[in-house]
């Protein structure tokens, strides 16, 4: 370490480290499996969710903590996304072994990137056409992070289905040798997926956006119906409660809306705006019938 390099701070069982080269030695150390928990910070519980199935696992679990600006648009303000590194510390000191919480300019010393990486097709569509540019930041910040980490697996919630598609298809396009794991999303007592988004919501605003939750509910009820599960859908779009964006079934294995036709898992996918936040929800229904 050099003179001008910060030392790795330990609270309780779990190391902080803010440095690449401090990221790789302390992994350089752990033996048996590793898991990785890759976030934006602001964490909650669907994050300690993660990080407890990273647990039941791996024998080492990495969490990183960085706000990626590659994938925030012209429109989005980076800089007034939720930042509190010492609270997100005190949730998971202990639960986790190593936290790497790098700066923007350790991250990327050049910015934009000379070579990045992208979605292809798939990061145009749904989220990706209404924030252009979106999934090819998250693409490249998880490479990265995959690089430097250098997991056996990482674990990924079913809430951003479209997120979590994609970075299965990048595992598998570049050959990156590590397993990804998925958990089921996590809801408030209300219904309301858990999201960092959610600090944004008024009491009103919650209230409001339980439109989703009740959405998923009568999308899963209509299964084995495809019909069913299509109507439930048209009929959350004409209701209007919030200001939807989509509220599709699609194909899981290749985002694109199922046909008539179609049969087995179904992704259903919802998104909309509630008090200007943008929220998602997300579920997977099984068609057997028409």
């Amino acid at each position: 370490m050099t003179e001008d390099q910060p030392a790795a701070v330990r609270r309780a069982d779990t190391v902080v480290v803010t440095t690449k080269a401090q990221l790789r030695e302390h992994r350089a150390a752990m033996t048996g499996t590793v898991a990785a928990v890759l976030t934006l910070g602001s964490l909650h519980d669907g994050h300690l969710a993660l990080v407890e199935r990273a647990r039941e696992l791996a024998d080492h679990v990495i969490l990183t903590d960085f706000v990626n600006p590659l994938q925030f648009g012209p429109d989005e303000d980076f800089e007034a996304y939720p930042r509190d590194l010492e609270k997100d510390l005190a949730l998971v000191d202990g639960l986790v072994d190593l936290v790497f919480a790098p700066s923007t300019e350790e991250m990327y010393p050049v910015l934009p990137p000379t070579v990045s990486v992208t979605a292809g097709h798939a990061g145009t569509v749904l989220e990706g056409a209404a924030r252009p540019g979106h999934f090819d930041g998250v693409v490249t910040v998880v490479t990265k992070l995959l690089q430097l980490t250098s997991p056996h697996l990482s674990v990924f919630g079913r809430k951003d289905a479209q997120q979590v598609a994609i970075i299965q298809r990048l595992v598998a396009d570049l050959d990156l040798p590590v397993r990804i794991e998925t958990i089921e999303i996590l809801r408030e007592p209300t219904g309301l997926a858990r999201s960092s988004r959610n600090a944004y919501l008024s009491d009103a605003g919650r209230e409001q956006a339980l439109a989703l939750s009740r959405t998923i509910t009568a999308a899963r009820e209509a299964a084995p119906s495809l019909a069913g599960i299509r109507a439930a859908l048209d009929a959350a779009l004409e209701r209007a409660e919030i200001d939807w964006d989509y509220a599709l079934a699609l194909d899981p294995a290749t985002l694109e809306p199922v046909t008539s036709d179609h049969r087995g898992e179904v992704l259903v996918v919802l998104a909309g705006r509630v008090e200007g936040t943008r929220l998602l929800d997300a579920a997977v229904a099984v068609a057997t019938a028409p």
